[in-house]
């Protein structure tokens, strides 16, 4: 039953959509964008709300952004960048009706909500505007990215549909060889998985669940634990031990990464004290900084206050960080590993030789210690790469920088490493990330021996 239906009642959700649609249409002029004249976001939720639900048809919300849209303003010019906007504009004009809704919500992003009869409609559509804003003069490549939801079930909402067609277009986005993608069912379960991590974090780092695991690092010639490598776990009572590759990526999104970061540093700064208190026993525990830390007003205060809590040295503590960390927001990284190394902090760069700009970071950065990315060492068995790991260590030594070899897995790796001079190790052919209390016993266990 339509709203607008006399002497009928209806439930209270009919009730409010119908006034938000009397709204929206009644103040037309006020939902869009001068620029462009479509319909701004509230507007086209609005419809696209009442279009969806009122409708016998089968719709679908279409997405659009460009990537790398600032460019365009910054390589061309704002005029440029605005007449490109309004061709956009004009191209998607044309599918709007009263059974659609078109609208242009900020910048280069761009909305269709619109009914269809099988799905190559829809690609035929995405393609064609495609092919229309490609060819649009300018100096600029263009690039757009389209993400398509099909609105299958009237109850869910625009907002949710079009928040998945984003989810969508975010898969394609920056892609050369694929310009749309259609939300599925993966989609659905990564969204809903998602959800579920960031609305259980809080619970569940005030519950305790997120434990210290720690990797020892080894002298490969002796097979003694020299240190270890600070990680973390997501014991959860229900269904056991969550990955980190499982819940790391989406507490970067949200930035609750930074309140994970400080939960297991002062578990590492806990644990190196108790190990000096108890056991009498000194072994450094590197920690792992993530790029959002780039923006944590408070990172050196809090290590500095840990250090200084737990009357543990800074050089038993070193800092791992990847070039992925300085990519967010280089001088702010550099501004904050400098002031840590002050305070007499290391600096150990992981990953080292999966970047692009490796080589520059050992010039511009503070390194004190280089970990030689694990993929280095898949095909070892292969001249070239045999090549190119050997000159390596050696540059990395003519610098004199200690150097660690990460994924370590079998006694052809370990033997080809140390005859080129790499005497330092991690890996699962030493031993696998443990719980700190394994650890701990590892180190009680060689010091009688």
């Amino acid at each position: 039953m339509k709203p607008n239906q006399p002497n009928q009642s209806f439930d209270p959700d009919d009730l409010y959509l119908y006034s938000l649609r009397k709204m929206a249409e009644s103040n037309i002029d006020k939902n869009r964008i001068p620029l462009t004249n479509l319909l701004n976001l509230r507007a086209f939720l609005y419809k696209a709300d009442d279009l969806i639900r009122y409708n016998d048809d089968t719709y679908a919300i279409i997405v659009m952004d460009i990537a790398g849209f600032k460019l365009v303003n910054e390589f061309c010019s704002r005029t440029d960048g605005d007449a490109l906007l309004k061709y956009i504009s004009d191209c998607f004009r044309v599918y709007e009706n009263d059974k659609t809704a078109v609208a242009h919500f900020r910048a280069d992003i761009f909305a269709l909500c619109i009914p269809f009869k099988q799905e190559t409609e829809l690609i035929a559509i995405v393609n064609r505007l495609s092919e229309q804003i490609k060819s649009f003069p300018i100096a600029c490549k263009i690039l757009p990215a389209f993400g398509i939801c099909i609105a299958s079930d009237k109850t869910v909402s625009a907002s949710t549909i079009q928040d998945c067609a984003f989810m969508a277009q975010k898969t394609v986005k920056g892609k050369y060889f694929a310009n749309y993608a259609f939300f599925d069912k993966s989609m659905h379960d990564k969204m809903l998985w998602e959800k579920k991590i960031e609305n259980t974090f809080d619970e569940a780092l005030a519950g305790d669940q997120f434990q210290l695991y720690i990797q020892p690092k080894v002298d490969m010639n002796s097979g003694k634990i020299i240190g270890g490598e600070a990680l973390v776990r997501w014991v959860q009572p229900e269904t056991g031990i969550i990955p980190p590759g499982e819940f790391i990526p989406v507490l970067e999104k949200n930035a609750s990464i930074i309140d994970l970061d400080k939960h297991i540093w002062e578990k590492t700064f806990s644990f190196i004290s108790q190990l000096k208190a108890k056991h009498n026993i000194e072994v450094p525990i590197s920690i792992n900084l993530s790029r959002m830390h780039a923006y944590d007003k408070h990172l050196v205060e809090t290590l500095k206050s840990f250090s200084s809590y737990y009357q543990v040295s800074p050089s038993l503590v070193p800092l791992e960080l990847t070039e992925s960390a300085y990519s967010e927001n280089e001088e702010l990284m550099y501004q904050k590993i400098k002031a840590l190394k002050a305070c007499g902090f290391l600096f150990s760069m992981d990953d080292f030789g999966c970047g692009y700009s490796t080589m520059n970071m050992l010039v511009s950065q503070p390194v004190d210690e280089v970990k030689i990315d694990r993929a280095f060492l898949f095909h070892i068995a292969n001249p070239k790469s045999q090549t190119l790991v050997r000159h390596t260590i050696s540059m990395l030594h003519d610098l004199d920088l200690p150097i660690i070899a990460e994924g370590v897995e079998n006694n052809e790796q370990k033997t080809l490493l140390t005859e080129w001079g790499c005497r330092f190790a991690q890996g699962f052919l030493f031993h696998k990330p443990m719980p700190a209390e394994s650890f701990r016993q590892l180190l009680l266990q060689q010091s009688l021996d």
